[in-house]
């Protein structure tokens, strides 16, 4: 077996770029991984949509334990993920059925593998249904027996749940004795996760102290949050999802908002601190173009997901639409069997908008065009044309509306 590498400034770095906590402490764990021991460690991912940014960052990090020479273990939780992990839910979740589960699952592991290294003989995937799945009433009495009601209850989506008279339900309130038996289970020695998640893994290190009489070390990183401020998620809307066609990934960076460049950087990206040292500069003292660094980072993600070809792809495409104002040459086609009546039923059957409300209200915020020209009117009538009509929305998506 290789032994692990216990450089001292690369431990350094690893525990401390885009690290929010360590618990017990970042002394203790530092002084174990310069021991050369061989740490076991686990990031559990429920599969309830799509892979996004938000889990790259948790993923290049263990990425980096990996490369460590770590044991490393990626969690599907098929089980877990039929409950619903309330963390930060101010409402109860959809219960998904084992189908959905399945399908949401389905391309996580070639995904994951653009991050860490599916090759080699220290990393597992493993899947928690396979354990949750056989346990009795009696062990789930044992299991329940080490927390109280009144710590799970803390919870600060639960306490304004309380407040608001909203329901909370048993199974979202043991959810993390499931994640804890996961830790168990495993026999691991530390779990990484998002800042979000500290209450969940830290009930994984209160179980197995107290069923194994083992410490376990918990990786808090700091969270990726979107244009809204909040943690990017499926709820909350504006992700980047790791599957996301080159194009507009890179779009979708080039959106972001200059302030979050620095937390980008650092998060997403394998760029110097040195580098990124001088973009905060350049931002705070105002002495730059904040695009060309944006530029910088949507190569370097979209580059890490889809390679430096399709990257300089998307960039060139990008600067073609954007900066020089050309119209994109290899747009989409989409062929409808009957003409739409309006533009708003235009945009539903091209999937532009997901629905009639959202339509209008892109119309409102004069975000569609036909042919390059601005549709300000929800009853616009769109004319049928022999070659068929280019509509966009926004500055990112176009396609070439045809009958079939």
């Amino acid at each position: 077996m290789p032994k692990v590498i216990t450089d001292k400034k690369k431990i350094s770095e690893i525990l401390t770029r885009g690290v929010e906590n360590i618990y017990p402490s970042r002394d203790a764990l530092e002084k174990t991984l310069l021991s050369g021991k061989k740490l076991k460690i686990y990031y559990g991912i429920d599969p309830t949509g799509r892979l996004h940014l938000g889990h790259g960052v948790v993923l290049k990090k263990l990425k980096q334990f990996q490369d460590l020479k770590h044991d490393v273990i990626v969690l599907i939780g098929d089980f877990t993920a039929r409950i619903g992990d309330p963390t930060d839910k101010f409402a109860p979740r959809k219960n998904l059925t084992k189908e959905e589960v399945q399908k949401h699952s389905q391309n996580y592991k070639k995904l994951i593998g653009k991050i860490l290294d599916v090759t080699k003989s220290n990393i597992l995937f493993l899947h928690n249904q396979k354990w949750t799945n056989k346990l009795k009433p009696e062990n789930m009495l044992e299991l329940a027996s080490y927390f109280t009601v009144s710590r799970l209850l803390e919870r600060d989506m639960f306490q304004r749940r309380i407040q608001e008279g909203k329901k909370i339900h048993v199974h979202e309130l043991i959810y993390p004795i499931f994640q804890a038996y996961d830790s168990v289970t495993m026999d691991v020695d530390m779990e990484i996760g998002g800042n979000d998640q500290t209450f969940n893994m830290l009930a994984g290190r209160t179980l197995l102290k107290k069923l194994k009489n083992k410490e376990k070390f918990v990786l808090a990183t700091k969270l990726l949050t979107g244009p809204s401020g909040k943690k990017m998620s499926k709820t909350e809307g504006a992700m980047i999802n790791l599957d996301d066609p080159a194009n507009d990934m890179y779009g979708k960076i080039m959106s972001l908002p200059d302030y979050l460049l620095v937390d980008y950087l650092t998060l997403c990206t394998d760029v110097s601190e040195q580098e990124i040292a001088e973009v905060k500069k350049m931002l705070n003292h105002h002495t730059g173009n904040p695009r060309d660094a944006k530029m910088r980072l949507a190569h370097e993600i979209v580059t890490l997901y889809h390679g430096a070809r399709a990257a300089a792809k998307a960039e060139t495409s990008f600067v073609k639409i954007f900066q020089k104002k050309e119209q994109p040459q290899d747009i989409d086609v989409v062929k409808l069997a009957a003409w739409p009546r309006n533009i708003i039923d235009l945009l539903v059957a091209t999937k532009l908008a997901a629905s009639k409300s959202e339509a209008q209200r892109l119309i409102r915020q004069g975000g569609i065009k036909v042919d390059g020209v601005t549709v300000l009117e929800p009853d616009h009538v769109v004319v049928e044309r022999p070659n068929g009509v280019v509509v966009s929305r926004g500055k990112r998506f176009f396609c070439r509306v045809v009958s079939r």
